[in-house]
């Protein structure tokens, strides 16, 4: 296996694990500061969507033109774009309301007297787990992919997405340890969540890798830029909002357009 094949997969373990750090911060902290909450993940969200629509599409359709010709490239540039947001929208609309990774969840939560130990909560935190392994699924694909074709654009896509597991993580680890009282346990159920990514990078090497031709990049690159997007509009920034009513997370989400700007045209 070539190191670039090596540092794909470790910036999806990266990105995939960072569940881990959400759920060591609802055990380690006091108090969530949604104020830091609001900025970074409106930072992810401007990092997704300014990466996606200034230089994954691009990509993207430069690769379809000039396999396929002008009109059918840009056709299956945006088809392919739309597909992207079909699969994560359809991905969504299968987890219950009830164990959706992106429901509000704070360390404060944590509070309530581990005598009351619930078997829904439990089962919510387990059904949570479940939810972020399947939802996390493409996003391993989306970071494996970018990141073997750009790595400098894999390091932004991982840490964009690492920044908005860390909620997600919390979310799987207050309900687990509210209704067991143990810590382990819950990190444990946390950590393992996110190991969907790595999964999904593997996935995408098997079964993606061996047919990975101009059309094939194309449209793959297309899907990315689609899933990037609808995350970033459908989680990340509502997220955002509901940690804190102010302005910070647009201010992060300008914020993150910014450095990737600049980012990119340090490295043109």
């Amino acid at each position: 296996m070539t190191a670039n094949l090596l540092f794909a997969f470790g910036l999806t373990l990266f990105a995939g694990l960072a569940t881990g750090i959400g759920s060591l911060l609802a055990f380690f902290t006091s108090h969530t500061n949604t104020k830091f909450l609001s900025i970074t993940l409106g930072f992810s969200a401007g990092v997704m969507i300014y990466v996606s629509m200034v230089e994954i599409f691009v990509k993207a359709k430069g690769a379809l033109v000039h396999a396929m010709g002008v009109v059918p490239g840009n056709w299956l540039t945006v088809a392919g774009f739309f597909a992207g947001m079909l699969l994560i929208a359809s991905i969504d609309k299968f987890i219950p309301k009830q164990s959706n990774p992106h429901e509000l969840r704070t360390v404060e939560d944590m509070t309530a007297p581990s005598a009351e130990k619930q078997p829904d909560l439990l089962k919510m935190g387990t059904f949570t787990a479940l939810a972020i392994g399947i939802h996390n699924f493409p996003e391993g694909i989306a970071t494996f992919t970018s990141a073997l074709q750009d790595p400098k654009l894999g390091i932004a896509i991982a840490v964009a997405i690492a920044i908005h597991n860390i909620p997600e993580g919390i979310a799987v680890s207050v309900p687990v340890y509210f209704a067991t009282g143990d810590k382990k346990r819950a990190f444990k159920l946390s950590f393992l969540s996110g190991l969907s990514e790595p999964i999904g990078a593997l996935v995408a090497y098997l079964f993606l890798m061996p047919f990975l031709n101009e059309v094939m990049f194309g449209i793959i690159f297309a899907a990315v830029a689609g899933i990037m997007v609808f995350i970033s509009l459908d989680e990340l920034l509502p997220a955002a909002k509901r940690y804190d009513e102010a302005h910070l997370s647009i201010y992060g989400l300008i914020g993150g357009m910014a450095v990737m700007a600049l980012s990119l045209l340090l490295f043109i």
